[in-house]
């Protein structure tokens, strides 16, 4: 399967917000009494979001510029094949990624659109300078911004962010662009609960227009996170915005699991793990305030309820 094909198949637009969204609206251009159009496939054209190239200005760092034109900074760093530590020179000429456009049809909302390319909802919001409520036509087109999340998203390809490092045992990994082992065949037909603690936030939507897409567990600093099963480690990393300190893992028969919000991670991408091994520190890490665990279950591109999957607890 291809990145590309991956990054469509799994779909981890996971954690906006405290790890959930708030869908959008789509308002139909229909005028009096005429009926919207029928739905349309959507389309996903390649454009030129910004310049194809751009030369550093004083003060410029990767960061800015990555922001500046709605860019990941991993993208543009391997693109032109920066070094750590990344400084740039004034004057230097960098290429940027090149990004995409999609055309609202039917039935769309910010966050569905978010979700089938495998972005922040709030980074495709501020790229398009779209406020709240988020209403959005038929026909609009959005810019889609160039990120690395999609590729961490595939829970196969997951890229290690340059800056800043999340707090990881310093032993021998897999480099970033190896090849994760194949997941050890599943122990039992239920997950273990990662984290023993009382259960903030259930799966499903929320009051206000939200929805979580796992459970939020509540424990003391420091308590250990558990595999919910064997298998070999996709992503330990903190890029992915609100997630904090995150950690995916790929088991077998196409399940995924993520634990969110962890103060040290124990494990590495291509690290294979036991069904219950320590693997993470109860943190509260990205968009918390208090000490808890994010636990999301997927098996292919569906979302599941864990609490329906995990073992008697």
């Amino acid at each position: 399967m291809t990145v590309r094909a991956a990054a469509r198949a799994l779909l981890f637009a996971l954690l906006v917000a405290g790890c959930v969204q708030r869908p959008a609206t789509v308002e139909y251009k229909a005028a009096g009494d005429v009926p919207p159009p029928p739905a349309e496939k959507p389309t996903i054209t390649a454009v030129r979001q910004a310049p194809a190239s751009i030369a550093v200005k004083s003060g410029d760092s990767v960061h800015i510029i990555a922001r500046r034109y709605n860019v990941s900074m991993r993208a543009l760093i391997e693109m032109n094949r920066l070094k750590p530590p990344y400084k740039l020179l004034v004057g230097q000429v960098l290429r940027l990624p090149r990004g995409r456009v999609h055309t609202v049809v039917r039935g769309d909302t910010l966050y569905g659109i978010s979700r089938n390319y495998g972005i922040d909802m709030n980074a495709l919001a501020r790229a398009n300078r779209l406020a709240p409520p988020y209403l959005l036509l038929v026909g609009q087109r959005l810019n889609v911004p160039v990120t690395s999340a999609a590729a961490m998203q595939t829970a196969a390809v997951a890229v290690e962010p340059p800056s800043p490092a999340p707090k990881v045992d310093t032993t021998a990994k897999a480099p970033p662009t190896a090849p994760i082992p194949t997941p050890p065949p599943r122990s039992s037909g239920r997950f273990l609960w990662p984290v023993k603690g009382t259960v903030l936030s259930k799966f499903g939507p929320k009051s206000g227009g939200f929805h979580n897409d796992g459970i939020n567990i509540s424990a003391p600093r420091g308590a250990p996170v558990l595999a919910a099963e064997a298998g070999v480690v996709a992503y330990a990393g903190n890029e992915l915005r609100g997630y904090g300190n995150l950690l995916l893992i790929r088991h077998a028969d196409g399940w995924t699991t993520a634990y969110a919000h962890n103060d040290v991670l124990l494990v590495g991408r291509g690290d294979t793990v036991r069904r219950g091994q320590t693997i993470a520190k109860i943190g509260s890490s990205g968009n918390v305030t208090a000490p808890q665990s994010h636990f999301e279950l997927r098996r292919g591109t569906k979302v599941v309820d864990p609490l329906k999957h995990l073992a008697s607890n």
